[in-house]
C-alpha cells in the first residue's frame, strides 16, 4: 500500500497541524501490489500543504489534481524532485494532469498552494497513479508452486493466462481511476450549483422585496397627490 508523507506549512505551529487532522478527510486506496493512491483534503486559506510519494528511477508517476470546492476553485501546484528542483508549477489553476519520468529515485514532493487566498479555504482531490517500479500484478510470485505444464496437454500455456489476467487487472484499475476522476468532477460542479443556487435565490428575494418597497411608494404618492384636506365653504 502507498503512504503518503504531510507536511503543512503554517504560522498556526501545532494549532494548525491540529486544525488540519481535525479538518482533512481523506482516503488512500490500493490493490494488491498497486502503489497508486488518491487523497481528499481541506486546504485552508493562506496555507500550503505538501505530500511525499516514493519514486524510483525510470518510472513514470502520473498526478492529477482537482478543486472541487471553494471560492475561485483555484490553487498553486508544484512538483519538486528529490533535491529539490521544480518540476512542474502552475499558478491558480482549478485542474491538471502531469506525467513526471523520474529520473533519480527519492520522494517526490507534491504542494498544494492557497496562500494568496486570505479568506476562503478550498477542497482539494488528487490522484497519483505510479508505474513502472514493481507495481504491476503477475510475475512468477503471483503463482507460487505452480509450474509450466506441459503445451500439448493445454491450450494456453501459463504465461498467457497471466498475461490476460494482468491486462484484465490493468484496464479495471484504469476504469476505477476513471470513476474516482469523475466523481471528483460531478462534486466539484455540485458544489459550483449549490453555490450559484443560493446567489440567484439569495438576489431573487431581494429583487421582490425591492418592487414591493417601490410599488408601496408609488401608491403612497399617489394617494398623497388627491388627499385634498382643504376646507370647501359653501
Amino acid at each position: 500500500m502507498a503512504v503518503l508523507r504531510v507536511r503543512i506549512s503554517c504560522r498556526g505551529g501545532l494549532l494548525g497541524l491540529a486544525v488540519a487532522f481535525l479538518c482533512c478527510t481523506g482516503s488512500v486506496q490500493s490493490s494488491g501490489q498497486s502503489q497508486d493512491s488518491e487523497f481528499t483534503f481541506l486546504l485552508p486559506a493562506g496555507r500550503s500543504e505538501c505530500f511525499y510519494q516514493t519514486a524510483v528511477k525510470n518510472g513514470t508517476m502520473e498526478v492529477e489534481y482537482q478543486v472541487i470546492a471553494g471560492a475561485g476553485m483555484d490553487v498553486d501546484f508544484t512538483i519538486l524532485s528529490p533535491k529539490g528542483v521544480r518540476l512542474i508549477i502552475e499558478s491558480r489553476r482549478s485542474d491538471g494532469l502531469h506525467v513526471v519520468e523520474p529520473m533519480e529515485e527519492g520522494d517526490y514532493e507534491i504542494c498544494f498552494d492557497n496562500s494568496f487566498s486570505r479568506f476562503s479555504e478550498k477542497m482539494v482531490f488528487f490522484e497519483i497513479i505510479i508505474e513502472g517500479q514493481g507495481g504491476d500484478v503477475g510475475g512468477d510470485d503471483e503463482f507460487p508452486g505452480l509450474e509450466e505444464p506441459d503445451g500439448s496437454l493445454l491450450e494456453y500455456k501459463l504465461d498467457d493466462i497471466r498475461e490476460s489476467m494482468d491486462s484484465l487487472h490493468r484496464r479495471l484499475e484504469r476504469s476505477r481511476q476513471m470513476q474516482t476522476v469523475l466523481r471528483a468532477f460531478e462534486a466539484r460542479d455540485r458544489n459550483l450549483l449549490e453555490d450559484n443556487l443560493w446567489r440567484v435565490s439569495f438576489w431573487s428575494c431581494a429583487s421582490v422585496l425591492v418592487m414591493l418597497c417601490v410599488a408601496l411608494t408609488q401608491v403612497y404618492t399617489v394617494r398623497k397627490l388627491f388627499d385634498d384636506k382643504r376646507r370647501v365653504c359653501t
